[in-house]
C-alpha cells in the first residue's frame, strides 16, 4: 500500500512533511529547500552543459510569428547515445510555455522536446522535463502530467519570492518511427537525469510531484 502524498512529500526533508497544499499539519516549502534543490540539479547537469549542451540562452518567444509550422523532418536511425551527447538544447528556438493557445503551432510532426528554467542564482539552466511526440502540433494541448508538475513548481517559487524563466523547446529531427524515437528520449532522461521525468524522479526527491502521483 502507497503511503499517503502528505508523508511521501516529506522524503525530500526527513520526516516532516512538506505540501505546496494547505494540509492541516503541511508545512510549505521554505526558500533555501527550494534553493538547495535547484542546486543539487544544477550540480549534476552543469559539466553536461559545457559538454555538449551549450549556446547562449534566449528568451521563450512570446508570440506566434504567424508563419507555417516548421514541419519537423525525420533523419535517418542513429546511435541514440551518440546523438544524445550531441544534441545541444540551448540551440534550439525557445518557445513559451503557453505556445499551443496560439492560432498557429510553431511546429508539426515528430519531435523530442525539452522543458527548462534558468534560475537566476545558477551558472546554467535547469533541464526539467524531455518528451517525445509524433505531433508536435498536437502533445502540449492536451492532459500532460508534466504541465501540472511545472504549474506546481512556478507556485512553490512564487512562494517563496524566486523567479523562474520556463521555456520548451523541440528537436524538429526525430525519427519517424516510435520506438527509435523512444529509444532517443530514454536516452537524454538518462544523460541529463531530469526531475519531472518519472524515470529519474526518484532521484531527485521531487516535491512537485508528490501531491499529483
Amino acid at each position: 500500500m502507497r503511503p499517503p502524498a502528505q508523508a511521501r512529500q516529506g522524503d525530500l526533508f526527513g520526516s516532516v512533511p512538506f505540501s505546496l497544499d494547505p494540509l492541516p499539519g503541511a508545512i510549505p516549502l521554505e526558500r533555501q529547500q527550494l534553493l538547495d534543490w535547484q542546486q543539487r540539479l544544477g550540480a549534476f547537469q552543469q559539466p553536461l552543459w559545457t559538454d555538449g549542451g551549450g549556446g547562449e540562452l534566449e528568451q521563450a518567444s512570446l508570440f506566434s510569428s504567424g508563419e507555417e509550422p516548421e514541419l519537423c523532418r525525420s533523419e535517418p536511425s542513429q546511435d541514440p547515445q551518440v546523438v544524445a551527447r550531441s544534441l545541444q538544447p540551448l540551440a534550439l528556438p525557445a518557445e513559451t510555455l503557453s505556445f499551443w493557445r496560439w492560432p498557429q503551432a510553431p511546429h508539426a510532426g515528430p519531435a523530442l522536446y525539452l522543458v527548462l528554467d534558468r534560475p537566476a542564482h545558477l551558472p546554467h539552466p535547469l533541464l526539467l522535463y524531455v518528451g517525445e511526440t509524433a505531433r508536435a502540433d498536437r502533445r502540449w494541448k492536451g492532459a500532460h502530467d508534466c504541465k501540472s508538475y511545472l504549474a506546481a513548481y512556478r507556485e512553490a517559487l512564487v512562494k517563496a519570492d524566486l523567479t523562474s524563466l520556463l521555456s520548451i523547446r523541440f528537436w524538429c529531427e526525430a525519427p519517424q518511427a516510435t520506438a527509435e524515437r523512444r529509444a532517443l528520449e530514454q536516452a537524454l532522461i538518462q544523460r541529463w537525469k531530469p526531475p519531472f521525468n518519472k524515470e529519474t524522479r526518484s532521484r531527485w526527491c521531487t516535491p512537485f510531484t508528490a501531491e499529483l502521483d
